[in-house]
């Protein structure tokens, strides 16, 4: 054997004398692959198969993590939900279980009678002017500063609403003065746009000395106060401050 190998020549190689008759290690080749590519796999697995196998065994198994911390198990029973109840059969067993789900009747009136005491006093409070309870647009010291110029002035601006009304009563009782009233009614609207631009002049000044600092000036503040002043003063929200003729 030796010598064939030493001399090159090719052939079925025969196993040594004693060794052992098992298929370990025996390649068996399916259709159509060739020979000579499983020979150079073999050898390149035969030389780099015990480094690579070491380096297997060595490299740690990296693996992502959650994100989030495992919860703790009396956490993660806590959670759990009990079985889910089958779909009612009938209409009937149906309105039971929502009369169940709502309480008796004693306990909805005492549910509801809760809500509206709770909004009742956020009202009370908004109308107050605690800044925790007000709208939006209403919050902060600069929108009650221009709320406090615009309550502490007479505006004719706050008239035409009472005004209107009665003109549009007056022009459905005595249709022959329904020209007079769309007169009245033009004069009115002329009269509240000059108010409303003399208003929003005066406050934009006002606002620029008492906060240099701002940006909430221009038309947007100008609406504001106009909005304020056009609706009655028993009807704003918040309530008024200050009275007609007080100093700012």
């Amino acid at each position: 054997m030796r010598d064939l190998q030493r001399g090159g020549r090719t052939g079925p190689r025969f196993p040594a004398y004693g060794a052992s008759n098992s298929l370990v290690g025996v390649k068996l080749f399916r259709r159509g692959e060739s020979s000579s590519t499983d020979a150079a796999a073999e050898s390149t697995v035969a030389t780099d198969g015990g480094s690579a196998a070491n380096a297997r065994a060595t490299a740690p198994t990296a693996t992502a993590g959650k994100g989030r911390p495992t919860p703790k198990r009396r956490d993660a029973q806590g959670k759990r939900r009990g079985p889910v109840a089958p779909a009612p059969m009938t209409a009937k067993e149906a309105r039971a279980r929502r009369r169940a789900a709502r309480g008796n009747r004693q306990d909805r009136k005492t549910a509801a009678a809760e809500r509206r005491a709770e909004a009742q006093e956020r009202r009370a409070r908004m109308l107050a002017g605690e800044d925790k309870y007000l709208l939006p647009r209403d919050k902060g010291p600069l929108r009650a500063f221009v709320r406090d110029i615009v309550d502490a002035r007479r505006n004719l601006v706050g008239l035409f609403m009472p005004m209107a009304l009665v003109v549009i009563l007056v022009s459905f009782a005595m249709p022959g003065l329904q020209i007079i009233a769309t007169l009245v009614m033009l004069v009115m609207l002329v009269f509240m746009i000059i108010e409303g631009v003399l208003l929003g002049r005066i406050v934009n000044n006002r606002v620029r000395e008492r906060f240099p600092d701002t940006t909430d000036t221009g038309y947007r503040l100008g609406w504001y106060a106009f909005v304020r002043a056009s609706q009655i003063r028993k009807m704003r929200a918040p309530k008024p401050r200050v009275g007609p003729g007080d100093a700012v």
